[in-house]
């Protein structure tokens, strides 16, 4: 059964949809290697036994649900009826929603089984996942190491084979990041693709997804979470047809594609390591060979000095949720509440003037055009996923004498990422490779505006030709 959980989601609930496994089966295999792991990884911030097993009982042989039976956790900043919602962070105590997210609703409605909340940074701040509340989630590969962030608890239990998929949220590398860290694929889909309601409102940054073994894993759930909500402020075009069967090359054989090679690092003062370029550097010869044309680029997006733009926007967004959460302990804030970096964040975001955020914010878009139009030649570009290798275990935490300081360094960390969310093209992070150290070494591509099945064509055109699926942590 262990092994079970490692095959892609998709065959799981094929099997499950034959009676040649049950769904009770399969979610007590879930949750007995979360029992068995999480002690020393410690991905979940709630295991929610007692809902998983009954919901698990009620999907039957031939249940036409796309995921019918298969567990999945949910990052825990996101409302699941029924089930804790922390932000990782002391401000939140107990509360428990008695609603699902508009993106949880339709994970249930495709039959997906919820087995827990899995851990995040506080608020979702930083790109590790180290809050005070829960302590250290731990990568997989190598437990002295972060499995990223903020969806790290995801990327944990994914890639040690806990949940064969698990929810994210990306508002600056959040799922491209734990991916990258752990060995998987990770999809931001474009702006808009995902409804964030009913809890948030329109986000420029923010949209949802999932962390997955396999890239058709992760076109089939964009068919199953994307889409309209009514009420929402923004949203995306239709798909022009189902994601997971564009991505399959079900209507042709793949087109010849240009592709950019960038290297040079977004932010000010990020190097990259030699094995993050070498992969890049490697992935792009892979294309080439398969038939597409690649052209080494230089993006207009250096000496631009975005970080103090990114942060005024950021910030206010992160201070929300630090609001919302004391609203719903019915009294203001305290700096015990929280830690260093989430207060630090919210007395910059109450001082800063309204005109400073809208001033940032226009600078963002601006760049976003420029960058935009920068792309539009090319069908997808091709970065570094990470400009260093996953972090120790205690480097970055925003917390210590310098909270300030474990933020700006967690951009050099992750430098490649956190634009993506300012132009809002969809971008994936895929584990083509190993370093020496053991570690997974992964590559991002960007599509073009909200061309996501040409970005998961490319992606599994990449997957047939180098896979990874099959290669693993030793937890044992």
């Amino acid at each position: 059964m262990r092994e079970l959980l490692q095959r892609p989601a998709i065959e799981l609930a094929a099997l499950i949809r034959s009676g040649q496994l049950s769904a009770a089966e399969l979610v007590q295999a879930s949750l007995r290697r979360i029992d068995e792991l999480d002690p020393e990884i410690n991905a979940f911030t709630h295991v929610a036994h007692e809902q998983a097993l009954a919901a698990a009982a009620a999907v039957k042989p031939g249940d036409q649900r796309p995921f019918a039976g298969v567990p999945i956790a949910i990052k825990d900043n996101r409302a699941v009826a029924g089930m804790p919602l922390t932000m990782c962070s002391d401000l939140f105590g107990e509360l428990v929603p008695s609603h699902d997210a508009f993106c949880v609703r339709r994970i249930r409605d495709a039959g997906f089984v919820i087995v827990g909340k899995t851990a995040l940074p506080e608020m979702g701040i930083l790109p590790t996942t180290e809050s005070r509340r829960f302590g250290p989630t731990r990568n997989p590969w190598s437990l002295q190491r972060t499995p990223g962030g903020s969806s790290g608890g995801s990327g944990a239990a994914v890639a040690a084979g806990m949940v064969p998929i698990a929810h994210g949220n990306d508002g600056g590398g959040s799922i491209r990041i734990p991916a990258s860290c752990c060995g998987l694929v990770g999809l931001k889909p474009a702006r808009g693709r995902v409804s964030v309601g009913p809890d948030s409102g329109q986000s420029f940054l923010v949209t949802d997804g999932v962390l997955t073994r396999t890239v058709l894993d992760t076109a089939a759930s964009l068919d199953v979470i994307a889409g309209y909500e009514p009420g929402d402020a923004t949203w995306a075009p239709p798909a022009p047809g189902s994601y997971a069967e564009l991505a399959a090359g079900e209507s042709g054989p793949p087109a010849r594609l240009r592709v950019g090679l960038a290297l040079n690092p977004p932010l000010d003062g990020a190097t990259l390591d030699p094995v993050n370029e070498a992969a890049a550097r490697d992935a792009a010869g892979l294309l080439q060979s398969l038939g597409h044309d690649v052209e080494e680029i230089r993006p207009p997006w250096s000496g631009l000095d975005l970080l103090p733009d990114f942060t005024r926007a950021f910030g206010p967004q992160i201070s929300m949720t630090t609001l919302i959460g004391a609203q719903l302990a019915g009294r203001e804030p305290t700096e015990s509440d929280v830690e260093p970096l989430t207060w630090m964040m919210w007395e910059r975001a109450r001082a800063q003037d309204t005109l400073t955020l809208l001033s940032s914010q226009g600078k963002l878009e601006a760049v976003a055009r420029s960058l935009v139009a920068f792309f539009a030649p090319y069908d997808a570009v091709l970065t570094p996923a990470l400009g260093r290798r996953p972090v120790a275990i205690g480097e970055i935490h925003g917390r210590g004498p310098d909270p300030w300081g474990n933020y700006q360094r967690s951009g050099y960390f992750t430098p490649y990422t956190a634009i993506v969310n300012v132009t809002g093209q969809p971008a994936i992070s895929l584990p083509l490779y190993h370093g020496d150290d053991g570690l997974p070494t992964a590559v991002q591509l960007i599509g073009g505006p909200a061309r996501e099945e040409v970005l998961l064509g490319l992606a599994h055109q990449l997957e047939q030709a180098l896979p990874w699926a099959d290669r693993l942590p030793n937890l044992e």
